[in-house]
């Protein structure tokens, strides 16, 4: 009990929704049926799925380092160690809501003699970047479309995730509402509170003068979530679902989005209730969209392994000094 109470009730709760979410949408699918259909699967193009990760993780890896550009001169850490706290926060992700690995990731950067606040602004940046290219794939995917895909709850999933990129876009290259966010911070009651939003604002504000920088992790995020795409559907290929290429351009990118929402642990529970709902729309049987939700997450997982194998054997990074 003592244990149990020491746990973050908003953890609990995120546990609780993950296992309501997911035993609905189980017992609505019916599990037998999931089975039999999970089963069934081509493991020729759940190979493919696994092989793309390959190509997803080496490019998120690679634009967190890119961003790493706006950090103070001479305290970016050595290449190994970024790359093993990136692996490694991929891996811890998996079992905390979707930004626990986010804060282990900077939390992690920054004991590497590396300002907490810009840790902080770095991984930041790579989040809004990620969102940003799942919205942008999505929009362009819905240009072709046909109208039974331009669900009203779609466009507003889209719409909600385009307000975010253009709020966090004024944060970071609009002068007056940075000038504003910091008379806003200084006003905190709360010194430490006080320091750490100006820093942050101040290292969020930094990367305006990296023009080229963003365009490329922009680029490179667009790619990754092409090749999540890409990946879902040698998944429902595997599983013999009929859709085309485009209908999962359209869905997934929805589903990213709502997985993003820290509710739940390792989007368990709204993947299901994502993909249950927007392959429903097109006839695809209940069985299946969950079966590929099922699976699509287990690619997720996969991918995070060699995170574990770091986390276990690959002992301790320490800043390299002069």
């Amino acid at each position: 009990m003592a244990s149990l109470a020491r746990v973050p009730l908003s953890r609990i709760f995120r546990i609780v929704v993950a296992v309501a979410l997911t035993a609905y949408i189980l017992r609505k699918a019916h599990p037998a049926d999931i089975l039999r259909v999970t089963g069934d699967a081509d493991w020729r193009w759940i190979g493919a799925a696994v092989a793309l990760l390959f190509v997803d993780r080496t490019l998120m890896a690679y634009r967190w380092m890119v961003l790493l550009c706006a950090l103070t001169p001479g305290t970016r850490p050595p290449f190994r160690a970024v790359l093993r706290i990136f692996f490694v926060s991929t891996f811890v992700g998996t079992f905390l809501p979707s930004v626990g690995g986010d804060l282990y990731r900077a939390y992690s950067l920054s004991r590497l003699d590396v300002s907490g606040v810009e840790s902080a602004a770095s991984v930041l940046m790579d989040r809004v970047l990620g969102v940003m290219a799942i919205v942008i794939v999505g929009v362009l995917a819905l240009i072709p479309a046909p109208p039974r895909a331009r669900n009203p709850w779609m466009l507003l999933t889209l719409a909600l995730g385009s307000l975010g990129c253009l709020v966090a876009g004024v944060v970071v290259f609009s002068e007056r509402a940075a000038t504003a966010g910091q008379a806003i911070a200084a006003r905190l009651s709360n010194p430490r509170a006080r320091r750490i939003a100006g820093g942050m604002i101040e290292s969020v504000r930094r990367y305006g003068r990296h023009h080229r920088e963003l365009l490329n992790v922009l680029g490179l995020s667009v790619g990754v979530q092409m090749v999540r795409v890409v990946q879902a559907w040698c998944l429902g290929r595997a599983l013999g679902i009929e859709a085309g290429l485009v209908m999962y351009f359209i869905f997934i990118p929805i589903v990213l989005l709502i997985m993003l929402l820290p509710i739940t642990v390792s989007g368990l529970g709204t993947s299901q209730g994502a993909f249950s709902w927007l392959f429903g729309t097109i006839g695809v049987p209940p069985a299946a969209s969950v079966a590929l939700s099922i699976l699509f997450v287990a690619l997720g997982v996969i991918g995070n392994l060699p995170g574990g194998l770091l986390y276990v054997f690959g002992g301790r990074e320490v800043r390299q000094t002069a």
